[in-house]
């Protein structure tokens, strides 16, 4: 398998426990979250289940009798009629079991919940009555239905309340695994044009896996993203309906920050959506923001109440900056617009989020992964001056960074103009936030700096190889 180092750590680290754990696998649609269980335990499942969307009871306890008969072909049993029954016959044959951990995998788990079936008190009774008295049970539990897992399993208030042990969000591969995932499949690409692509799909494995050998960059985003045939041409309408219940809201909130790069307050976001002051608000922005779409975040020096919300999701972005609009035809429209000004300015902002996705691999490369710091962006108060900084580590050694994040083909060149630019963000910077720090200025950028007279007034200068770590 590819990646997933931590997520196999923990499961290794479960299923070796001595005692039974209840394990909740939950991440946003297409991110491997059912192939990482599976690959991990191969053929050691002790019983597998799969809900099957827009089912009846009578259908899913028709499919939970089919997969008992496979992992217990010389059992003989009554079909069940109900969920009681059925998780009744899941205990006879763990009580007969000499194996020494028993995992359950409960796959699509929002999809057996149909209305008036019981499977979640069923379930809950399973769990509090029996597995959690023992000592060789791992319960897992899976749905892309993010906002169900979370609701339902993880911030449940009753029977279930408190009694997950474990929880993994499973999250889009880093560049690195992108990488190791390309290497896999024979396809070889340098840095820049993995980051290409990943300014457009993210790090979600499925996308990755649909990439042809032989095929340039701009090939690959113009089939996958503007024919018919593509995985990503219709894949935004299915996205997030299949991950949350009345997702016409999410889908609002997302579209209303795809047009504010540097994101929205929570009162600047209800007025933009339209959407009513109210706790289903707040619940929609906590599920966006668990599913990995959106993040918050503290400008810096800027108080709780003024905090930002901001779309990450880069394959959002992308679509509604481009796939959107784009009329299908027999031609191929990316080849086009790969040389417009929209897609240079926006490949400026999408590499600034793929900097920000890799927070981790920055600190190692500068030298500060084991410091305390605190993540921002930050934007002068007075607006006739408009400077403002990319990304700012606030350390908690007295160093604050400076980074800003430049996207290009070529080294990029500080300019004697520019290299003013710099020292009057920093001045102005300082005196509006009092500090009592040092302050780094440093670069991102894919090729590294040019070497000039200018160069030598930075103090930390990244590539985008540098990035490029597990």
């Amino acid at each position: 398998m590819v990646g997933r180092v931590s997520e196999r750590n923990i499961l290794s680290k479960l299923t070796d426990a001595d005692k039974s754990d209840f394990l909740a696998v939950y991440g946003r649609r297409r991110v491997g979250k059912t192939y990482l269980i599976k690959q991990h335990f191969e053929n050691e499942l002790f019983f597998s289940l799969t809900g099957q969307s827009s089912a009846s009871l009578t259908q899913q306890l028709a499919n939970f009798e089919r997969s008992f008969s496979e992992f217990f072909p010389q059992t003989e049993f009554s079909s069940p009629n109900n969920w009681t029954e059925a998780f009744q016959l899941l205990k006879q044959a763990i009580n007969r079991s000499r194996k020494k951990k028993k995992v359950i995998f409960i796959d699509e788990l929002p999809w057996l919940d149909t209305p008036r079936s019981n499977f979640l008190s069923s379930l809950e009774y399973f769990w509090n009555t029996f597995a959690s008295n023992r000592t060789d049970i791992l319960l897992i539990v899976c749905g892309s239905a993010a906002s169900w897992i979370i609701n339902k399993i993880i911030n449940n208030k009753g029977g279930l309340h408190n009694r997950i042990t474990q929880k993994i969000r499973v999250e889009p591969f880093t560049l690195a695994e992108c990488q190791a995932l390309l290497e896999y499949n024979k396809i070889q690409f340098n840095p820049y044009q993995i980051a290409q692509l990943y300014m457009v799909f993210g790090g979600i494995p499925f996308y990755w896996q649909a990439i042809e050998k032989g095929k340039s960059v701009h090939q690959i985003i113009n089939d996958l993203c503007f024919k018919n045939t593509g995985i990503l041409q219709s894949e935004f309408k299915n996205l997030y309906t299949s991950l949350f219940l009345n997702a016409e809201n999410h889908e609002r909130i997302v579209r209303v920050l795809a047009q504010k790069n540097k994101g929205l307050t929570r009162n600047e976001l209800l007025k933009e959506s339209k959407l009513a002051n109210a706790g289903s608000f707040t619940r929609i922005l906590e599920e966006l923001i668990e599913s990995g779409f959106i993040r918050k975040y503290h400008p810096f020096g800027k108080l709780n109440r003024e905090s930002l919300y901001q779309l990450i999701d880069n394959y959002s972005l992308f679509y509604l900056n481009f796939i959107e609009n784009t009329k299908l035809s027999n031609k191929d429209p990316w080849l086009v617009k790969m040389n417009s000004q929209s897609y240079h300015a926006w490949s400026g902002y999408a590499f600034e989020q793929l900097v920000f996705l890799h927070i981790p691999q920055l600190l190692s490369a500068l030298g500060i992964a084991g410091i305390g710091v605190e993540v921002s962006s930050w934007k002068s108060k007075k607006s006739e001056n408009g400077a403002q900084i990319d990304l700012v580590l606030d350390r908690a050694d007295g160093v604050v960074n400076l980074i800003e994040v430049k996207f290009g083909q070529t080294e990029y060149e500080i300019t004697k103009s520019y290299e003013q630019n710099i020292r009057n963000k920093v001045s102005v910077f300082m005196n509006e936030n009092k500090l009592n720090k040092a302050v780094f200025v440093g670069f991102v950028t894919v090729y590294g700096l040019k070497e000039n007279m200018y160069f030598y007034s930075v103090q930390h200068n990244i590539k985008l190889f540098d990035l490029f770590q597990f």
